[in-house]
């Protein structure tokens, strides 16, 4: 578990080589080992001399309802964190952290001209509105689920447009509703769920989607294309119990995007599922 490492787990399965940034605890070496197996790049993460590596602690009901406890640790000292040691980096992505870690990562950001995303979800209860709103300053792409959306722009008092003119690129998940991105500009696009087979534990699904998305993009496919490479791997993650045990068979995947999106969608997609 953890946003960083679902999604670069989720990179890794596509072939991706992500760098996770993040404070962990001395007790990380073994996780460390099976996300570098998993085709993760460790290099960004500190380890406190202190503090355990964060814990999060999740009951799920038959209804997929959840209720969650939180161990910070070692993510208070995210905020050290020195982007400028990792190289050149292509986009950061902003999830979930402590606070004032994902504030400086953002300024760094903007301070260096690199392209960042915002991904607050579960901190937007943390940070106030001046905080929110500083975050989006200079990100491209704002990804939120539909109570977050809603949450932000009460938080911020900026209404769906001014947040979109802020960001340029709004992705909001709706569960099994699909997702719905919106660009400056451009007309609003919705696109659909892959169907699951079964629905097991949805822990995680959010952050399977935008390692889909991220890939794809990353690729230089569109967002339609993204928004369904994303939906593919969160619904994979949906029928799998825990966000990393699932797997990605390349003949069943492409079988899959083809019955949700079409033929030309799964042969543009299928490069990614090797």
């Amino acid at each position: 578990g953890g946003v960083a490492a679902n999604i670069c787990f989720g990179l890794g399965l596509l072939g991706q080589r992500p760098v996770m940034i993040g404070a962990v605890g001395a007790d990380f070496g073994e996780y460390r080992e099976w996300l570098e197996s998993n085709g993760v790049d460790t290099s960004g993460v500190a380890v406190s001399a202190t503090r355990h590596t964060a814990r999060f602690v999740c009951t799920t009901d038959a209804d997929q309802n959840q209720i969650a406890s939180f161990y910070p640790g070692a993510m208070s000292e995210a905020a050290g964190i020195d982007l400028g040691t990792l190289g050149d980096l292509d986009l950061v992505l902003i999830s979930p952290n402590a606070p004032d870690a994902m504030l400086a990562h953002a300024a760094y950001c903007r301070d260096h001209g690199i392209a960042f995303a915002a991904d607050p979800s579960q901190q937007l209860a943390s940070l106030d509105g001046s905080d929110i709103v500083s975050l989006l300053d200079g990100a491209q792409i704002l990804f939120c689920n539909t109570y977050e959306a809603a949450l932000l722009e009460s938080k911020t008092g900026l209404s769906a447009e001014k947040v979109l003119a802020a960001v340029g690129t709004r992705v909001t998940t709706h569960g099994a509703d699909g997702v719905e991105l919106v660009e400056l500009g451009q007309d609003q696009l919705r696109v659909a769920v892959v169907p699951a087979e079964r629905i097991v534990d949805p822990t995680g699904v959010g952050d399977a989607f935008r390692a889909g998305f991220l890939a794809a993009r990353a690729g230089g496919l569109d967002f339609e294309r993204a928004a369904q490479l994303g939906s593919l791997l969160a619904t994979r993650c949906l029928e799998s119990v825990g966000p990393q045990e699932y797997t990605l068979d390349a003949e069943t995947g492409r079988a899959r995007l083809a019955a949700a999106y079409g033929e030309d969608a799964a042969a543009e997609l299928a490069a990614y599922l090797k």
